[in-house]
């Protein structure tokens, strides 16, 4: 019995070490889905940086309770696994969409980011957002544009404030040529 019971409490330790580390966690429900397909599924995950684990419900309660995610015990009904994602999350959840597209025995329950919990609208938003090397990428050109545009700015204020500034060019008028007075009519 006390074997039985401290092999329950490693699993407990395990699942909660696991969430404490994880970025996020998405728990998804996999009722009819072949071995086949599981495996596949685990091999995409992995590919985004994610651990795919299936843990006994009662046990993965424990966890999270120890874990203080408050709310992710609900989720955790029926024939569940959990994703365990360490950096991209979008790229996680964009990996469980586009599998449940093609597999609709998996669904999408919910999960948890930064320890609070999700529904799973929440993480189908996740999925559509860009990848997190795509959202750099498009940060670092958004910072490379700031000192360019910058640039441009103040040379147009420069150039504005110069042409402003700078005296007129007008012509003189020209010397108005005075009329030598009429001689009077010799009488």
């Amino acid at each position: 019995m006390s074997t039985v019971r401290s092999e329950k409490e490693s699993v407990v330790a395990e699942v909660r070490s696991k969430l404490e580390a994880a970025d996020a966690v998405i728990v998804t429900e996999y009722r009819g889905l072949s071995v086949g397909a599981l495996a596949s599924l685990r091999i995409e995950l992995r590919k985004a940086g994610c651990e795919y684990r299936v843990y006994k419900n009662t046990l993965a309660r424990f966890a999270a309770r120890e874990a203080k995610i408050e709310g992710l015990d609900t989720l955790l009904v029926g024939p569940t696994a959990i994703a365990f994602v360490q950096g991209d999350v979008a790229a996680t959840a964009k990996a469980l969409k586009d599998f449940a597209k093609s597999n609709p025995l998996l669904v999408i329950n919910g999960g948890a980011v930064n320890g609070k919990v999700v529904d799973a609208k929440y993480v189908s938003v996740l999925a559509d957002l860009p990848s997190r090397e795509a959202m750099l990428s498009q940060f670092a050109g958004l910072l490379q544009a700031l000192p360019r545009n910058m640039a441009y700015g103040l040379k147009a204020l420069y150039e504005k404030n110069s042409t402003d500034s700078a005296p007129e060019a007008t012509e003189a008028p020209a010397p108005v040529a005075e009329e030598a007075p009429a001689e009077a009519p010799a009488e």
